[in-house]
């Protein structure tokens, strides 16, 4: 072709570049430093000197990585809500318990893991929804995406309870999802405060009983 000789480059093989490794793989542990930080001290509380001391890298390495605290809270906001959905999943959808006995094993595991960080740690959605009027105007909306996803994986399993008889045949299974999370973030705040999982047990008992009284 005009004399000249072209050049075919095939793409590479094997394992991406080491940089590119190295991207993501820092990217990946800022966001789950940001979930420890955040999950304990809420966004507007959360400096980025508190997530990168916890995984010991540089400050330009954050920046690197994240444009501004607004982009890496988005990143870790969808991360979490990832996270949760796929914890939800296991529970909700085990078929070797019966659908309530899925959501109060969820109640005792969520105790479970509050213990086992001495109940530093909350519900990283909860303590963001108490900062709505001062988060970025982005955040609003992605937190009502995540609560509506975990809203409609208690709506099925709560559906599936009212199929084989365990809740009555007139329960509205969607506004019964929604009250369950509405009163779950508080049950979570009060754990927190009184460092004990009774006010999630007593939360389930509570919930429990009131959808299945007929």
């Amino acid at each position: 072709m005009n004399g000249e000789t072209v050049v075919q480059h095939k793409p590479r093989r094997g394992r991406p570049p080491k940089v590119e490794r190295e991207f993501t793989d820092i990217r990946k542990a800022l966001i789950r430093s940001g979930l420890e930080v955040i999950t304990e001290t809420g966004y507007l509380s959360a400096g980025i000197d508190a997530v990168i001391k916890n995984i010991a890298v540089p400050k330009g390495s954050f920046y690197h990585c994240f444009k501004s605290k607004q982009e890496f809270g988005t990143a870790v906001l969808n991360a979490y809500g990832a996270f949760f959905a796929h914890k939800l999943d296991s529970f909700l959808l085990n078929d070797q318990l019966t659908p309530l006995q899925r959501i109060e094993a969820f109640v005792r595991h969520a105790g479970q893991g509050m213990a086992k960080y001495d109940f530093r740690r909350g519900c990283l959605v909860g303590n963001l929804l108490q900062e709505t009027p001062l988060l970025p105007e982005t955040f609003p909306d992605q937190l009502k995406t995540i609560l509506e996803e975990w809203e409609t994986r208690v709506s099925h399993c709560l559906m599936a309870a009212k199929q084989c008889g365990e809740l009555p045949s007139t329960a509205d299974t969607g506004e019964l999802a929604r009250i369950f999370w509405s009163g779950w973030e508080g049950a979570v705040m009060r754990a927190k405060l009184f460092r004990s999982v009774e006010p999630l047990n007593q939360y389930w008992a509570f919930f429990r009983h009131s959808i299945t009284t007929k």
